[in-house]
């Protein structure tokens, strides 16, 4: 790849480890390795947009691997190698960055990318789906505009640009959808969906109606998820397994243990370890 300069500026480490930039890895390890940034959308295109983040390297001498634990959003991603649009995708995935490149990603609201879809988000569930594809000649001219543009700031507007020429419309659904995501990754306290349920006013069954079709994927899968990003956090920094599988609703720290290894690859007290290289 060739080497892409960005006017935006490095985030603090710390920042690496807040409520959006859960689901890292290790998330120090790859200081050295790329720089990090996330902006927040302009007004108008905020209803759908939760931020835009970019990554960035430069004349690395070995490739470096950022394994991630997904979130239950849809994210648009533009780099030399893919042109793509995420679905919400159930386990783990990586990314190995060579030599000097840029990704430019656009993290849409969970329920956010339904008025550029036309129809259930579930579609996209596990897949990933070129832009060309999806928005034909105008999404091609997008990737080849975002490509060209050295300035990420620029290439962000080039971005915010497009979804507006789709003129999607707000749907009172993608806002309650929306909510209702940001309750469960806030408060640990949920931990079952009957829970959800009935903060939502809503029966079981129509709340999982709702998630597949708006966000992609049922809401027990969703609190997992956020529960397992919260585990990582604080196994990462030391706090006890028993006593935090108890916190989070699993069953015992057996379990606890079953789900997190299977979503971050290592067992929670390998995770651990990992804190002795920060």
């Amino acid at each position: 790849m060739s080497s892409m300069a960005t006017t935006l500026p490095r985030l603090p480490a710390g920042r690496l480890v807040e409520t959006r930039q859960r689901g890292w890895v290790d998330p120090y390890a790859g200081l050295d390795a790329f720089d990090f940034v996330r902006q927040a959308p302009s007004p108008g295109i905020a209803p759908y947009v939760d931020h835009f983040w970019v990554v960035t390297w430069t004349g690395l001498a070995e490739p470096y691997e950022q394994r991630i634990v997904s979130h239950p959003t849809v994210n648009m991603t533009i780099a030399q190698d893919f042109r793509r649009i995420a679905g919400v995708i159930r386990g783990g995935f990586s990314y190995t960055m060579r030599g000097s490149g840029r990704v430019l990603g656009t993290r849409f609201r969970p329920g956010g990318f339904r008025p550029f879809l036309g129809g259930p988000v579930s579609r996209l569930t596990g897949r990933f789906v070129e832009i060309r594809e999806m928005y034909g000649a105008a999404g091609a001219t997008l990737v080849e505009q975002v490509l060209a543009e050295p300035d990420a700031q620029a290439a962000i507007a080039l971005v915010e640009a497009f979804l507006l020429s789709l003129e999607p419309d707000q749907d009172p659904l993608s806002e309650e959808v929306a909510a209702l995501t940001a309750m469960v990754e806030n408060d640990v306290s949920v931990t079952r969906v009957d829970e959800l349920a009935a903060r939502s006013g809503r029966s079981v069954r129509s709340l999982q109606r709702l998630f597949r079709d708006y966000v992609g994927i049922g809401p027990k899968w969703v609190i997992r998820r956020f529960r397992l990003h919260e585990a990582a956090e604080r196994v990462y920094q030391g706090l006890d397994l028993a006593t935090l599988a108890a916190e989070l609703g699993y069953t015992d720290q057996a379990h606890l243990t079953r789900d997190f290894t299977a979503a971050v690859g290592i067992p929670p007290a390998a995770y651990a370890r990992l804190r002795g290289r920060a």
